[in-house]
């Protein structure tokens, strides 16, 4: 999928669903930390994850697992910038920039990302929402209780779907106001982002709820620990066939766009649940 055929999609009211392979070039990422922090390695993974099935390729420099320490700018454009450069030069694929910095948004953008996907939803940097703005670029709106630090620790809602959908409701707002295009937002509810097993799955159960507000569905869940609470594996990499349930019920739940580590598998997941569908 090209840049031009990602905002056509963002048009499409029927949008068939997408995968979001996930590039982490990090050396502490919960699952794959340290696997992809070397640029030809994370260059060459995001082209096999293109031609496994991958529509968008979501390239991070900073581990957002539970109790994780935030990254500055300089070293996430220094992890980031000559991975997206390489694809960007060999691949039309969309390329979307996981980061809550402005900063770091702009210089991926100059290097030729397309989308900014901020778990923040624009909270953590009041720079980010007029950069959005004034470049017109796609951005994934994310749901997060507290932040990564801390969001872990006894998380609480009194109904955590009227929570999610309301603060996503408002970040909507609050991104139009700024000048944000709504027609390019999307949203995420922020699987396991300050949210017990039970949140996550009653997330998942009433995902359709959050369908009303009116914007693409972004489902992160690939091999979080949920899954392994439930499954019994406590290796990340062990979970495929935990996501894949979780990426089926997604996509036949609602869900626009599916952010997995496993591209190949889940692609297939993916278009097997859409053919039962339509």
């Amino acid at each position: 999928m090209t840049a031009a055929e990602f905002d056509s999609w963002l048009l499409d009211r029927s949008r068939p669903p997408l995968v979001m392979g996930v590039l982490n070039v990090t050396p502490d990422s919960f699952s794959d930390g340290g696997q992809f922090d070397d640029p030809q390695v994370a260059i060459n993974h995001a082209l096999e994850m293109s031609e496994s099935g991958a529509d968008l390729i979501d390239i991070g420099g900073e581990s957002t697992r539970p109790a994780s320490d935030p990254v500055d700018d300089d070293e996430q454009i220094r992890r980031v910038v000559p991975v997206i450069r390489g694809i960007h030069s060999r691949s039309p694929i969309i390329l979307s920039i996981d980061t809550t910095r402005a900063k770091v948004a702009e210089v991926a953008l100059d290097a030729g990302a397309h989308l900014v996907n901020d778990i923040a939803a624009g909270r953590d940097d009041p720079g980010m929402f007029p950069l959005v703005a004034r470049r017109r670029c796609p951005v994934v709106l994310m749901h997060m209780l507290g932040r990564p630090k801390t969001m872990q620790q006894a998380p609480a809602y009194d109904d955590v779907t009227a929570e999610v959908s309301g603060v996503l409701n408002d970040r909507i707002i609050s991104a139009g106001v700024a000048g944000i295009d709504t027609e390019r937002i999307l949203i995420d509810p922020g699987i396991g982002f300050g949210k017990t097993v039970e949140h996550n799955l009653e997330l998942l159960r009433r995902l359709r709820e959050l369908t009303v507000l009116g914007r693409p569905l972004v489902v992160g869940t690939s091999r979080k620990g949920f899954i392994g609470r439930i499954t019994g594996e406590d290796d990340p990499q062990a979970r495929q066939f935990g996501t894949a349930a979780t990426v089926a019920w997604s996509v036949a739940n609602g869900a626009s766009v599916v952010r997995v580590h496993d591209v190949g598998p889940m692609a297939q997941v993916v278009k097997m649940i859409r053919a039962i569908v339509q």
